[in-house]
């Protein structure tokens, strides 16, 4: 229900900002605009698709998916019938176990979710969809009620929202491209942020939940991970721009096809029909990005409404004025922008940041902190519809809110860092 009320209440809002600008304002063609509106269209003054493009742009994404979906679900499919994924699940068992106290000891899901984790870390943004996608449907099978979010998905949607990457290095590669002086800059306080985003989302959820986090296996693994973390962080930060993107490819595409490489020789230790299991995975990933795309669809064209209303530049302006009264420093402000759609859109975030470091510059306070804020989440409602609707699970409880309160504890560090480093 909360997400049907979000979506409806984003529809709304547009409609009626946009009926104030046309016939308040004298905006006659912003319906003309929300509707069949191109972004590359010269006349466009939005720059935004409307909402007949929006669809095409969620089908098309979906489509991308399928071949994607099929890849790693055919691998997945050899990694379970060799045994990979139950092997992976006894190695995290201790720790999931307390994090996830309903996924019994060894269940395949454990392994599914390692593996979103994995690919998310290392910034492997088409393989994390399809690892997540089966965590999720190995976690609907403990599900007793199939229409409500269980307990385990939503720590693990949490999770998975709060986006923890190692090394942004689009958002690295992009600063390099706008003449950024040190396009590096911005890489420990991303880190920084998208870590304590997760360790939020977590806390939020353990706390709804009711885990004790301060169990000695918890504790543990969350210290051990962060160690690794921070040593990894030292030595990344000693490289210059040129090493540490050749790094991230060697280190996230090397560990993938080594990931492929034991996944072919466990399927030929174990003596199991390689081929006939990828194609029997693959139909899955097939069948999965079919499904998600009337999820899809519904949410992105209320993102668009919203975005080619002006309802965000209201916010903004809003803010601005409000830092102006009570006399605070609002260069914060003009990086916002990014924060407010990355929860909607990460395309539309990522055009966000850009534009913001073309208007002020790439080594600007406003463009360093887009960055810190397109590095510091994930596009939380897009996951939440896409991964729910797989599923076909209608309520979402309380996944929502903990989401985006995981979020703004991330916008708020990212801001908090950015005064830190380069105020």
């Amino acid at each position: 229900m909360a997400l049907s009320r979000i979506w409806s209440a984003f529809i709304l809002v547009a409609i009626v900002v946009a009926s104030i600008k046309c016939f308040f304002l004298g905006q006659s063609e912003i319906f003309n605009w929300m509707i069949i509106g191109k972004a590359g269209d010269p006349g466009n003054p939005l720059k935004v698709d409307g909402v007949i493009e929006t669809c095409w742009t969620a089908v098309n994404i979906c489509l991308k998916l399928i071949g994607i979906m099929a890849l790693f679900m055919g691998f997945m499919s050899i990694a379970e019938k060799a045994g990979g994924i139950r092997l992976l699940s006894r190695i995290v068992g201790p720790f999931f176990a307390k994090l996830f106290p309903e996924v019994p000891k060894g269940h395949p899901a454990t392994g599914h979710m390692v593996m979103n984790f994995s690919a998310n870390l290392l910034g492997l943004d088409n393989a994390a969809t399809p690892f997540g996608l089966k965590a999720m449907e190995s976690l609907q099978e403990l599900n007793p009620d199939k229409n409500t979010a269980s307990n385990a998905q939503i720590m693990f949607l949490c999770l998975h929202a709060s986006g923890l990457t190692l090394i942004p290095v689009s958002i690295i590669a992009i600063r390099a491209s706008l003449n950024s002086a040190n396009p590096t800059d911005i890489f420990v306080p991303c880190m920084i942020a998208t870590f304590v985003a997760t360790i939020a989302a977590m806390l939020i959820v353990s706390f709804k939940q009711k885990i004790n986090i301060f169990q000695p296996v918890i504790l543990g693994w969350v210290l051990g991970i962060s160690a690794i973390i921070g040593l990894m962080v030292l030595y990344l930060t000693t490289l210059n721009t040129a090493a540490l993107q050749s790094f991230s490819g060697i280190l996230s595409n090397g560990i993938l096809l080594l990931i492929f490489f034991l996944i072919i020789l466990g399927g030929l230790y174990k003596n199991i029909n390689i081929f006939e299991a990828f194609v029997e995975g693959a139909k899955g990933g097939f069948e999965t990005a079919i499904r998600i795309i009337p999820y899809l669809v519904g949410m992105l064209i209320a993102i668009s409404l919203l975005r080619t209303s002006g309802t965000f530049d209201m916010i903004i302006n809003g803010l601005k004025h409000l830092c102006t009264i009570i006399g605070a420093d609002s260069r914060f402000i003009d990086g916002i922008p990014t924060a407010l759609i990355k929860p909607l859109s990460g395309g539309g975030a990522r055009g966000m940041m850009v534009d913001t470091m073309t208007t002020h510059g790439a080594d600007s306070f406003a463009g360093r902190l887009s960055s810190i804020l397109q590095g510091s989440s994930d596009t939380t409602f897009y996951v939440i519809a896409v991964y729910f609707g797989a599923v076909n699970v209608k309520n979402t409880r309380y996944a929502v809110g903990a989401m985006l309160l995981a979020d703004l504890v991330g916008i708020i560090t990212a801001i908090s860092l950015c005064y830190l480093f380069f105020g």
